[in-house]
């Protein structure tokens, strides 16, 4: 079974400055139009079962699963710091949805009007403690002390900088009982955010009693913070409304003014450009062998007819190199899409680079929790110390050609290749007809 005879394979999506300059609000309705048009049978050459939301959720099979995007992203575009928040994120949230209540009600909603209206710089700076977190205090011996700071206008969440016995916070006993290596690498985080603040000209909150705000300072210290190891993306605006946000509040709807400039990022640009580059069944040096193939398959039809032409051979003659001709232009076509026919007569692919030399277990479809450790981490997604780079580097070009294969195991990827090649294989016929049609028109030269 083939798509359409039309189909045409995702074109290739760059940033440009008018993404660029779409606002909140119209990247979120870019969104959720795509997310209406993903239901349909086809979009943009990217059909349902290969969709953005079915490839998150685990839906997919190899080589289209969240671990291949995540891998492209990291090796071809160099820009999985995206994935990897996006994922994170939606990690965060759920988490955060099995809080029981008392802990959510410590870390309010950041609403839409009051992002917009620190962005603007017009957010009155008020000290009056939250009602929810006054509910959840009252009759504790947090009240009294919360109360307290809060008439001296300073924020009720900030651990007092006192050494004195009477004054010190039941919280940083408990933080001081971490054990050395937690500590140092908390204190880190806690430095490289205070930092960041720091740069957008605001206080730092170091401690509060709002759930995961550790965990929130590792994110600003890796995703948000200025030269942090995996950097997003992210304009001076954007950068300084987070900030603003998590400065009162850990609730998920702080990341409200990243988190859709990184979702617009993905859906559009990435996730389009690794449906086109998965369709390629090939890497490189077996692509360009197969582009020589099929020029030289086109040099010899040409060839051949010429000298049929020009010789005292009849015209029935000069419809023997069509062979040459047919099989040359469909092996060009298909290769200039990517694809090699004698990998797809087998329905393989080449094992990438990565894959090649590495002795990692695949990842099951039912392991789609994200780990805390590998997204939140502080190292970056360079790859050139990886030990595969080298090695890959040293195999020569008739190895490379003939790597090892694996059999496609996803579906619709299979489809879309046997579209591809039904397409190439009837513009391959068409097209060959139409060269020998020419040559056999032509009078014989009866030159030999």
């Amino acid at each position: 079974m083939v798509y359409s005879l039309s189909y045409r394979r995702p074109s290739r999506q760059t940033s440009s400055s008018s993404s660029d300059s779409l606002n909140g609000d119209e990247k979120q309705n870019s969104i959720n139009d795509s997310i209406t048009s993903g239901s349909s049978y086809m979009s943009n050459g990217i059909p349902e079962a290969l969709s953005f939301d079915r490839i998150i959720s685990g839906g997919v099979c190899p080589p289209c699963t969240v671990r291949d995007f995540m891998n492209y992203l990291r090796y071809i575009e160099h820009s999985a710091e995206n994935l990897q928040f996006f994922l994170w994120y939606r990690d965060y949230c759920a988490r955060w949805a099995d809080l029981p209540e008392s802990e959510r009600a410590l870390a309010p909603v950041w609403t839409l009007e009051q992002a917009e209206a620190e962005v603007a710089g017009n957010q009155p700076r008020t000290k009056r403690l939250d009602p929810q977190v006054a509910a959840v205090l009252r009759g504790t011996d947090f009240a009294d002390g919360a109360a307290k700071r809060t008439a001296d206008k300073t924020d009720p969440f900030v651990t007092p900088n006192k050494t004195s016995e009477e004054g010190r916070d039941p919280m940083s006993d408990y933080a001081s009982s971490m054990g050395d290596e937690t500590q140092a690498s908390s204190t880190m985080h806690q430095s490289v955010a205070g930092q960041a603040f720091d740069d957008a000209g605001m206080k730092w909150k170091p401690f509060t009693l709002q759930p995961y705000r550790d965990e929130v300072d590792r994110i600003i210290s890796v995703y948000i913070a200025s030269d942090g190891p995996r950097e997003l993306n992210l304009s001076a605006r954007e950068r300084q409304a987070v900030l603003h946000a998590l400065q009162n509040t850990t609730h998920p709807s702080a990341f409200r003014s990243i988190i859709t400039t990184v979702e617009y990022s993905l859906r559009k640009q990435a996730h389009p450009n690794f449906v086109r580059w998965t369709i390629c069944n090939g890497n490189r040096p077996r692509v360009i062998f197969a582009r020589g193939l099929g020029v030289a398959g086109i040099v010899a039809g040409l060839v051949a007819d010429l000298l049929i032409t020009l010789s005292h051979a009849s015209r029935p003659w000069r419809v023997i190199p069509f062979l040459g001709w047919f099989i040359g232009i469909a092996t060009l076509i298909a290769a200039w899409k990517g694809m090699c026919v004698v990998l797809h007569g087998l329905h393989h692919r080449h094992l990438r680079p990565w894959e090649l030399f590495s002795d990692e277990p695949e990842v099951t479809a039912n392991e789609k929790r994200v780990s805390e450790d590998t997204f939140t981490s502080q190292t970056t997604n360079s790859f050139e110390d990886e030990p595969w780079v080298p090695r890959y580097k040293k195999r020569n070009v008739i190895r490379k050609v003939f790597d090892r294969q694996i059999w496609i195991e996803e579906p619709a990827l299979r489809q879309i290749q046997d579209t591809i090649f039904l397409q190439a294989i009837l513009a391959g016929f068409l097209l060959s007809c139409l060269a020998v049609g020419i040559f056999c028109a032509v009078p014989r030269g009866k030159f030999y």
